[in-house]
């Protein structure tokens, strides 16, 4: 009986812990201290619905190319933003009266990016959003952002938003095609800045493309006893700049309900645009947990593959040289050409079998080298050769001619003494014209 009521009381307790740490989870995720950080959102429970989707890397993707739709992601649980401050909760224990709630100091850091299919050219942004509850569902797509309608209004007319917005609306009084801005309770901004950032170093203001395809970080920072609100941008490599893009004076209290929920919304309208969100941090009472990017989720490669660096080497030296070798080829053919270039004019086809090719006549000489130099004449020099195809041993006197005037009557009779035929003379074969120069070619005599 004892070990039986041991046993009951063992599980009485275990059940009584279970219920208490289910209740501190509930409570931790309702409220709690409002903190957390999303590297990545594989394992984030997120309230998700219209076209957003966490992708098996953790990447939070609100939009894809579909026409006219909207997007939303939010913390699951709404968080406390309403507190009572300690000037009116004084006043109010003395007087036996409600203390008066104010906005809490809260920030938040998120990276995100905007990527296209056309160059410098995107739809509608995101927004990061503080909305009385996460069904946005009467809000409208396109130039609404997704998280206000026609009549700019929500369920309860309390909302707060920081637009990242890509398309200029005159009907919102955008400044530009390309700006931050605060909104509060509508979609005409009541403060909005060209997309940039000033730099620490020189305080000059650089400006970003939000729709770059490159991931930026924001940050948006609310002090509540000097009711504040920074809004700072910058890109991802780039710590966060000390002084804000945007800084309005606003007191959120008026904004604000006691809960709220806190998100990102996006919309499409007809531009192939989509909006990712790669990681997340929010605080209250202090700087929101800083992101280490590192961990955070690749965006997907856009366009085509880029090329291989090593392409990028091989390619331009194949390049250099296949046109050297090109050169190299038409220098050398115009050489050879120009050195067996032969003198050559319509007359002389009449005496066709007698007239040699100046380059056989170089190979069976060596190129006229000096070990086949038979002798030197006031007519020239003579030189013993082997025409290649025949195997006929000659000699080749070379004799120069500057003067055009008789070559004619000088080659017929060159000819003409090749005719003969006699025992005491050497036997004239033919001959050859080049530049100024005369070959002269003979049966070789030892």
């Amino acid at each position: 009986m004892g070990r039986m009521i041991a046993k009951f009381s063992a599980h009485f307790v275990l059940l009584l812990v279970f219920s208490l740490s289910n209740d501190v989870v509930v409570a931790s995720a309702a409220g709690g201290d409002g903190q957390f950080t999303y590297q990545g959102f594989a394992a984030a429970n997120l309230t998700v619905d219209g076209l957003a989707t966490v992708t098996a890397s953790g990447l939070l993707v609100l939009t894809n190319f579909t026409y006219q739709a909207k997007a939303h992601a939010f913390h699951p649980a709404p968080l406390r933003f309403l507190g009572e401050s300690s000037t009116a909760a004084a006043g109010a224990n003395a007087s036996g009266g409600a203390g008066a709630d104010v906005a809490r100091s809260f920030s938040t850091a998120f990276v995100f990016a905007i990527v296209s299919g056309y160059d410098g050219l995107s739809d509608h942004g995101l927004a990061f959003v503080v909305a009385p509850t996460a069904n946005l569902s009467a809000a409208n797509a396109g130039q609404y952002l997704g998280f206000l309608n026609a009549t700019n209004g929500t369920a309860s007319g309390q909302i707060l938003a920081v637009e990242l917005d890509t398309i200029m609306n005159p009907e919102f009084h955008d400044i530009s095609s390309n700006h931050v801005g605060i909104d509060a309770n509508s979609l005409m901004s009541t403060q909005a800045r060209p997309a940039g950032y000033y730099g620490d170093g020189d305080g000059a203001f650089r400006e970003l493309r939000l729709n770059s395809r490159q991931p930026m970080q924001v940050w948006v920072d609310y002090d509540g006893q000097a009711k504040q609100l920074n809004v700072t941008l910058s890109p991802v490599q780039v710590p966060k700049p000390k002084k804000p893009l945007l800084s309005q004076a606003i007191d959120l209290s008026t904004v604000m309900a006691e809960e709220m929920y806190v998100g990102f919304s996006s919309a499409t309208g007809v531009v192939n645009t989509h909006h990712y969100v790669l990681g997340w941090s929010f605080g209250f009472d202090g700087p929101a947990p800083p992101l280490d990017l590192s961990k955070l989720p690749r965006l997907p490669r856009f366009g085509p593959k880029p090329r291989s660096k090593v392409l990028d080497i091989v390619l331009p030296l194949a390049t250099a040289f296949l046109v050297a070798a090109v050169l190299a080829a038409v220098f050398f053919v115009v050489r050879r050409r120009r050195r067996f270039a032969e003198v050559r004019e319509d007359w002389e086809d009449e005496f066709g079998p007698h007239r040699f090719a100046y380059k056989d006549l170089f190979r069976a000489t060596d190129g006229f080298k000096d070990r086949n130099l038979l002798g030197v004449g006031g007519f020239g020099r003579v030189y013993r050769g082997v025409l290649p195809e025949s195997n006929l041993e000659i000699a080749v006197k070379r004799v120069s001619h500057d003067s055009r005037q008789g070559i004619r009557e000088f080659v017929a009779e060159v000819v003409s003494i090749g005719r003969l035929r006699h025992r005491n003379l050497v036997q004239l074969l033919g001959y050859c014209r080049r530049k100024n120069e005369l070959l002269l070619v003979y049966d070789y005599m030892a």
